[in-house]
């Protein structure tokens, strides 16, 4: 399994609050950064996923995976313009809000209860590569639900472009979005190409999360190794590990 030390994880964490801050202002940016305050401890440490042959299946691993979502979907932005695709009616600033926040469901409720919990069974860790189950303890709802109803709880607002670049970014996978990505009528269309860039930005990123643990992490650079400075930064970082050592020992 691949694994984060407590720096990158912090230093991670760090990259997605300065998104936050840079991309986003006024009253949004507010009610943003108290959701993200709120989710701080658990969000840091969530997995992106509960099997290690699926992806980033590891303590910081979904922070990780938003990361490379939010730089990818930029990255293909600049393809699709590049060769000639409307790119004008949707902006930077809701590609990437619906990038950060596609997965959301998977930090978990608002009451406290985790998406992921780690599994004791070294049979299934071993056999299967569990290395998380679901919490049992949350009431149902898909991950993108989950994501919709955590953004209203915290009174965050979204508009039109960016509801249905969120809602869907998982594409053909979630048998709800066939009445949007399977129309033949014109009229019902997408009216923009942002959830098709967020769709391949979550496909890349996830086939190369597999990718990496398909050829050993040992061989992997971290996308972020820089080692906390600050008095401030090395306790957060030491609180962080005594929650990792808490969850993982």
């Amino acid at each position: 399994m691949k694994e984060l030390t407590p720096e990158q994880i912090q230093h991670n964490w760090g990259n997605l609050r300065n998104i936050i801050d840079v991309n986003f202002s006024g009253k949004r940016l507010e009610k943003l950064n108290e959701m993200y305050d709120y989710f701080e401890e658990r969000m840091c440490l969530a997995p992106a996923s509960g099997k290690e042959h699926f992806h980033n299946a590891h303590p910081g691993g979904y922070v990780e995976h938003v990361l490379h979502i939010v730089e990818f979907a930029q990255q293909i932005h600049g393809v699709w313009s590049k060769n000639g695709a409307t790119m004008d009616n949707f902006t930077i600033e809701e590609l990437i809000f619906a990038a950060l926040h596609h997965d959301l469901g998977k930090v978990g409720d608002e009451l406290g209860n985790e998406f992921y919990t780690p599994n004791e069974s070294e049979w299934h860790i071993k056999n299967q590569g569990k290395i998380y189950n679901h919490n049992s303890d949350l009431t149902f709802m898909t991950v993108t639900d989950r994501a919709l109803f955590l953004l209203q709880h915290f009174q965050i607002p979204m508009n039109e472009n960016e509801y249905l670049g969120l809602k869907l970014t998982d594409g053909m996978y979630d048998e709800a979005n066939k009445a949007y990505l399977m129309s033949y009528n014109p009229d019902f269309g997408l009216r923009s190409n942002m959830p098709h860039i967020l769709h391949q930005a979550d496909m890349m990123s996830t086939y190369i999360e597999s990718d990496e643990w398909k050829r050993g992490s040992e061989t992997e650079e971290p996308i972020n190794t820089k080692v906390p400075k600050t008095k401030n930064e090395q306790k957060q970082v030491d609180n962080l590990k005594q929650k990792f050592d808490e969850l993982f020992a």
